[in-house]
């Protein structure tokens, strides 16, 4: 090139004439000043050809749905890559396998499972608008498609091998995890990796009796079954069952059901592997010499069937010895150099004892700890092992112990989910924690962990079956299970632990649910794989459950059951076998069931101290603008200074209190701020604006201004009204009526007790916000079969906390009731001395004013004739003098003719009138409690009677007692004491 260019120079110099074009320019006059093309360049660079990717698919329909497997066009360098479709949902399933002979004794395999929000078209509500670590959902699903194809990899293959499942896109109709199991299926049947597959998984649900293959979402939330099936052609790979107490009959039919349909997913796998799969790699396996083993069986053999014929040995003291065992055959080993045995020799000698435990239960039957194939370990049962918290069980099967805690909370402390599919938020919670002292280990606590996301959501598929919907309970629920000690099955022993504590902690539970595990030891051929015998086992010990075949996990009620899961070891078993587990598993449960109602079979009733409450309260738009104040700074004031949550929403506000106390107090704040529907009779919180010589102004109820007169500031003559109410002063009132001038007329006199009587003070009750009663929910629900309770008197608060000596003195006040004063006069008249009773006095006429005023309508927490009686002393006494005394000389001649309640027993229908301190009565029992009985005492009244510590307990429904009122309870129940016959 140089010397091409010294040429061009030379030639221009010696020929002047040589023109820019020589030189291979442009045209300089045009402006551009660059090198001209010559014709001899070579032409211009290709354009980019277009690739083809050849992609093979295979289409098939299962349950009225089409479904495609796709290979070829993405993820080409995965060692097998799939895309299953089914409608709009596509789930990506890849395989890899990792590089050179790693040394160990186990199969390294990994499944991940992936949902991006992408799949929906949302972009991540996280702070760093991208996915985080695994949440539980997704940890699930790995979990399905990690237990069906894990058995299948040949024996001796300890590979690395991971599986990576990701939702491409999702229509919302279709959950991904059954459809990535199955593409997982063929990606391995694509790749070079050896395995025993494919595999068919399908989902079965059913609505009014009829089974559905492939429901979709909303189809799922209608059934009453959510079963997952897998299998390969002729066995059964994994069982997923949450149901709502279907029969093991029911059960049946779907397993029987799902096989047939599962099945159909195998044979388009095997055309697409044929298409498009690769040859199958010869990779080592780590296998045992002949000669090796026979060596270690022949030093180990007996001193380990000693060691398991022995039933005395516990569980580490069992371990102890084996581990002795083991030390010994090494030392023979170390003394003969025998290297390659020293290598293998923990893994034989665990196969050694498995023989020999298997062995012994297919011949003789006997199981490890000396128990028959059926029995079920002792159990021990303790509910409200922590009285403090919201409830709390202690579980012991065995060995294994679980303490199950429930702590209720608001609406709001709901988990919120960020899944593809399912609902937005859960409310029932479960959560399993296994730490390491309780197999005496040590390890470190980090994250979460498959193990116990997996035990703690079968344990909560189990008993959100028996939970109450949110429309009747609405509290957010969470359930603890901490293990303290584990010999197997301790995710059955957290569902009867966890079904115990919520009775404790007051949830109206239908009934109880309890969980048994069922093991399997076969027989196999070697050669063929076929089960010549086997033996079924009830309540499987740790050590049978590393032994056996499977570990099938049910769990129900006495009516059905609620959730199964089921693993398996060996490549399959037959259904029929595993269908043959589901009687031995039912009868177990039952067992269980019996000790835990014994324990406790209805939910208990709380004490306010420790039992939350949850009210919520309808206003209009305006009331609920003014109780929040200017950017909700009123809101927040009272959440900080009672620490309640609340919550507004249209037209409603939420409140969520620790206890019935800081409940009392916010309501307070609310009534004072917002003002509620005045009524004649209710009872309300006010503060003194001004005092005048003839009684004094009152703010109360949001605002509103009322007289107090001066007549109505005490029963006691009042001369000034400044002695008695002062500027500023916060008072409890009642309202009384309307003066003709249209104000509202209030009564401090009326909330306190009249001097020279027994009555102490007036049970203040919350006035309903509007014509319906508040929807309040305490943990109070403790009648069984869903009675509802007709009277104050039919409720018997037998709380775990409450004194079985309490003082009856000291609980007559809060059992007091109002009566008339033309009542109390002829009580004092006829028997010289006034009583504490409940009147049944009528309420007030139709007396109705223009929406500020209105007459007191009846609810379910305030007693009639307490609100009569109040009426009574404040409202024209005249129009009622002829109704009151007719009743009361109706009363008297009872009195009469009956002599005196307290001396003689009431042979007419009990009324609460008649109900009083000593009131004699023949009582019929009408339940037995742990503390207690609950006994009719006619007239639909029921009272409580609490054993004594050395008195009788030996009691039956429906005897009769003879029995006295001795005091009543802070709900108004009457507790009961026997009488002496004599």
């Amino acid at each position: 090139m140089a010397m091409s260019s010294l040429a061009l120079k030379a030639r221009a110099k010696a020929n002047p004439l040589l023109t820019w074009r020589a030189l291979r320019f442009s045209n300089i006059c045009s402006g551009s000043f660059g090198f001209a093309t010559s014709e001899s360049d070579p032409p211009d660079p290709p354009v980019a050809g277009t690739k083809f990717l050849e992609s093979f698919k295979e289409e098939f329909e299962i349950g009225s749905r089409v479904i495609s497997l796709e290979t070829g066009k993405i993820a080409r360098f995965a060692n097998g890559a799939v895309v299953l479709g089914m409608e709009e949902t596509k789930v990506l399933s890849t395989v890899a396998a990792g590089k050179g002979d790693a040394i160990r004794d186990f199969l390294p395999l990994t499944v991940d499972y992936q949902e991006k929000q992408f799949a929906q078209g949302v972009i991540p509500h996280t702070f760093m608008r991208r996915e985080g670590a695994p949440k539980e959902r997704e940890l699930l699903c790995g979990r399905l498609i990690d237990r069906p194809i894990r058995p299948l990899f040949p024996a001796g293959f300890y590979h690395e091998i991971q599986v990576m499942a990701s939702v491409l896109s999702s229509d919302g109709k279709q959950d991904p995890d059954v459809m990535a199991a199955n593409a997982s299926s063929a990606a391995l049947m694509l790749s070079d990796i050896p395995w025993g597959g494919p595999i068919g998984m399908v989902r079965i649900g059913r609505i009014s009796g009829q089974f559905i293959v492939n429901p979709t979402m909303d189809e799922l939330s209608l059934s009453d079954i959510n079963l997952v099936y897998a299998c390969t052609m002729d066995k059964t790979l994994m069982i997923d069952v949450q149901a709502r107490e279907i029969s093991e009959k029911d059960l049946e039919a779907g397993l029987r059901l799902a096989h047939p349909e599962a099945v159909k997913y195998l044979e388009p796998q095997i055309r697409l592997a044929a298409r498009a799969g690769k040859q199958k790699k010869e990779y080592k396996l780590s296998m045992v010499s002949e000669q090796t083993f026979e060596k270690v069986r022949n030093l180990a053999e007996a001193p380990i069937e000693a060691v398991f014929t022995d039933p005395s040995y516990g569980k580490f003291e069992r371990g102890e010895a084996l581990e002795k065992i083991t030390q010994d055959v090494k030392s023979v080993l170390e003394e003969e150099c025998d290297e390659q045995s020293l290598k293998v020799l923990p893994k034989v000698v665990d196969t050694v004892r498995k023989e020999v435990v298997r062995k012994r239960i297919i011949s003789e039957g006997s199981r490890v700890d000396g128990r028959h194939l059926d029995e079920v370990r002792p159990i021990y049962c303790e509910a409200g092992h922590l009285p403090i918290l919201h409830g709390s069980a202690l579980f012991n099967r065995g060995d294994t112990q679980v303490l199950c805690t429930v702590t209720l909370g608001a609406p709001q402390d709901a988990q919120h989910l960020e899944s593809l599919v399912g609902p937005p938020t859960k409310r029932f919670m479960l959560h399993y924690s296994f730490p390491p002292f309780c197999i005496n280990e040590i390890g470190k606590r980090a994250g979460l962990n498959r193990r116990e996301v997996g035990h703690g959501t079968l344990a909560e598929k189990a008993l959100l079956a028996v939970v109450p919907p949110e429309v009747d309970f609405p509290y957010t629920v969470r359930i603890n299970s901490e293990v303290m000690a584990s010999d197997g099955s301790t995710s059955m022993a957290t569902v009867c632990g966890g079904s115990m504590a919520l009775m404790d902690a007051g949830i109206p539970l239908r009934e109880h649910v309890a969980g048994v595990s069922v093991g399997l030891v076969t027989d196999a051929d070697p050669a063929t794989g076929e089960i010549r015998d086997y033996r079924i086992l009830t309540d499987i010990l740790g050590l049978e459950d590393h032994l056996g075949d499977i570990d099938f996990k049910i769990a129900g009620t006495r009516s059905g059951v609620t959730a199964i899961q089921l693993d398996i070891k060996p490549a399959g078993i037959p259904l029929d076998i595993i269908c043959e587990c589901l009687e031995p598993a039912r009868k177990g449960h039952h067992q269980i069931l019996d000790h835990m109602e014994q324990e406790i079979s209805v939910p208990r009733t709380q004490d306010d101290r420790n039992s939350p409450r949850l009210v919520t309260l309808k206003f209009s738009n305006d009331a609920i603008r003014r109780f929040l104040g200017p950017l909700g700074a009123v809101k927040r004031k009272i959440e900080e200074e009672t620490g309640a949550r609340i919550s507004v929403g249209d037209g409603t506000i939420t409140i969520a209190a620790k206890n019935q106390a800081v409940m009392e107090k916010v309501q307070d704040k609310v009534d004072f701020i917002v003002g509620r529907e005045i009524e004649v009779g209710g009872i309300y919180k006010g503060i003194v604006t001004s005092v005048k010589e003839y009684g004094a102004f009152v703010e109360f109820n949001g605002g509103q201004q009322g007289l107090l007169h001066i007549s109505e500031l005490s029963h006691e003559p009042v001369s000034r009204v400044s002695d008695v109410v002062s500027v500023g002063q916060q008072i409890s009132l009642m309202c009384i009526g309307q003066d003709v001038r249209g104000n509202i007329k209030l009564s401090r006199k009326a909330t306190l007790p009249q001097s020279g009587s027994e009555t102490k003070s007036v049970v203040k009750g919350s006035a309903p916000v509007s014509k319906e009663a508040p929807n309040i929910w305490a943990s109070l629900e403790n009648l069984s079969n869903g009675e509802q309770q007709k009277s104050t008197l039919e409720e018997l608060p037998l709380s775990k906390n409450e004194n079985t000596a309490s003082n009856p003195s000291a609980s007559l006040p809060s059992a007091v009731v109002i009566r008339s004063a033309a009542e109390c006069d002829e009580e004092e008249k006829s028997a010289g001395l006034t009583k504490a009773s409940k009147s049944t006095a009528k309420r007030m006429g139709t007396l109705k004013w223009d929406n500020k005023l209105k007459r007191v309508q009846s609810s379910d927490n305030k007693s009639d004739s307490t609100l009569s009686s109040l009426l009574s002393k404040s409202l024209s006494r005249m129009e009622r003098e002829k109704e009151i005394f007719s009743k009361d000389e109706d009363d008297s001649e009872n009195n009469l003719n009956n002599q005196s309640d307290k001396e003689t027993d009431v042979k007419t229908p009990m009324t609460p009138q008649k109900l009083k301190l000593g009131t004699k009565v023949t009582a019929k029992i009408y339940q037995i409690r742990a503390r207690g009985l609950v006994l009719d005492l006619g007239g639909g009244i029921r009272g409580m009677y609490r054993f004594e510590s050395n008195g009788e307990k030996d009691f039956s429904v429906g005897d009769e007692l003879q029995v006295q009122c001795s005091s009543f309870t802070a709900k108004g129940v009457p507790v009961m004491s026997l009488v002496d016959e004599e």
